[in-house]
């Protein structure tokens, strides 16, 4: 209960607005985004699941989101069943393990300028391919890896593209006068804004029946 409680309360929110804090900082990025939508979901439609699997670029987003800003920094912490050894270290039996996930994610041996905002990493690249959310591949794991990778990984996978795809397909954002956009992280068990994201939305539907 523990986990489920842990995992499931407010990370899907936490990223929604991570997603969206990075592409009001590259204006270039969201413009793509929305450029994606009304080829794939049209200004006279709502976007609907069948539409997900086509939005390629904004997958790219939300994986390179992911990968900067993983909502859950160490994971779920594990425990081993029995003594082994990695890196040349003793874990004893019944070893509470925590994966830094934020750290690998940054890693310049696995990543090209691992602290800039590219989504295109996960399209250009010759392996693109292989970084998904199922944790096979152990320099992307943000939602864990092997038997157990996070239970809620198909629903939260899809209530976060549909939820940023409906917001940047149905609106125009931009932030308040006088502001000024900062991704200073704040770091607890879900990793979170340091200051909460405030953004004004406008209308882009051409159909406002559809609001």
């Amino acid at each position: 209960m523990q986990d489920i409680v842990t995992g499931g309360t407010d990370t899907t929110s936490t990223m929604v607005e991570w997603v969206f804090a990075e592409v009001m900082k590259h204006q270039e990025i969201m413009e793509k985004v929305q450029q994606e939508l009304d080829e794939v979901v049209g200004l006279n439609n709502c976007v609907e699941e069948f539409h997900l699997p086509k939005l390629c670029y904004l997958d790219a987003v939300v994986k390179e989101t992911l990968r900067l800003h993983p909502a859950l920094p160490l994971l779920v912490p594990r425990r081993t069943s029995q003594p082994c050894e990695l890196g040349g270290y003793t874990i004893p039996k019944g070893t509470t393990i925590f994966l830094n996930v934020y750290a690998i994610h940054r890693d310049p041996q696995f990543w090209d300028n691992p602290l800039e905002f590219r989504p295109e990493r996960f399209l250009n690249n010759i392996n693109a391919g292989n970084f998904d959310f199922s944790g096979n591949n152990f320099q992307y794991l943000p939602f864990g890896s092997g038997r157990r990778v996070c239970a809620g990984l198909p629903l939260g996978e899809k209530m976060l593209m549909y939820q940023v795809a409906t917001f940047l397909h149905s609106f125009n954002w931009k932030l308040p006068n006088d502001t000024e956009l900062e991704l200073s992280d704040k770091h607890g068990i879900v990793i979170r804004k340091l200051k909460p994201l405030v953004a004004i939305p406008t209308p882009r539907l051409s159909n406002l029946d559809l609001y």
